[in-house]
Parts: C-alpha cells; structure tokens; sequence
C-alpha cells in the first residue's frame, strides 16, 4: 500500500498529456499488486495464490520500468524515484520468498 501511495504522488507530477497514458497505467500497475495479493489469498488455492503473486510481481517490474521511462524523459529525477525502487525491491523480495514458500 505504501507503494501506491508513492506511485500516486509520482504520477502527480506526469505533464497533462501524460495523464491517460503513463500516468494511468502507472497508477493501474501499483494497485494491481495488493490487489492480486487479495485476490490471490482468497481463492484459497495454493496454485492460484502462487498464479496471483506472480502477476503482483510482474505490476512490480511494471513500475520499474514506468519508473525508469519517467526518469528518462526528464520528467521527475532519480532522487524522486528512489523510495520507489526500494519499495519496489522490498515487495519483489518478500514476493519471492511467498511464491517459493508456497509452492515448496
């Protein structure tokens, strides 16, 4: 959740005509993860819980890149960014460690 948080704060900072494009589907990745983790948890089936965590990964890797995108076309700095990259990297490590201890 925090990362949605940082993600719509970001997103805050898109020019207009990034609004329905970049912004949007930033915004849509973030809230997929926590979304899938529910979703996931709910089905009450190890394989579909593991099928969920792994579409919350790749929204995480999804941002990643939105995030790099963003820096390269000048439109926040990496300074900005890094509080991200870290939640990122922190949520990638425990979504890891769930799907290997799941499917273990």
């Amino acid at each position: 959740m925090d990362l949605v948080d940082e993600i719509y704060k970001l997103a805050g900072l898109l020019p207009k005509e990034e609004l329905f494009a970049l912004s949007d589907q930033m915004r849509r990745a973030a809230v997929s993860i926590p979304s899938n983790i529910a979703e996931g948890y709910e089905r009450k089936s190890k394989k579909e819980y593991s099928q969920f965590l792994s579409v919350a990964r790749s929204s995480r890797a999804e941002i990643e890149t939105q995030i790099l995108i963003c820096i390269r076309q000048g439109f926040f700095t990496q300074e900005k960014a890094d509080k991200v990259f870290g939640l990122c990297d922190e949520i990638g490590k425990m979504l890891n460690s769930l799907i290997t201890k799941i499917e273990a």
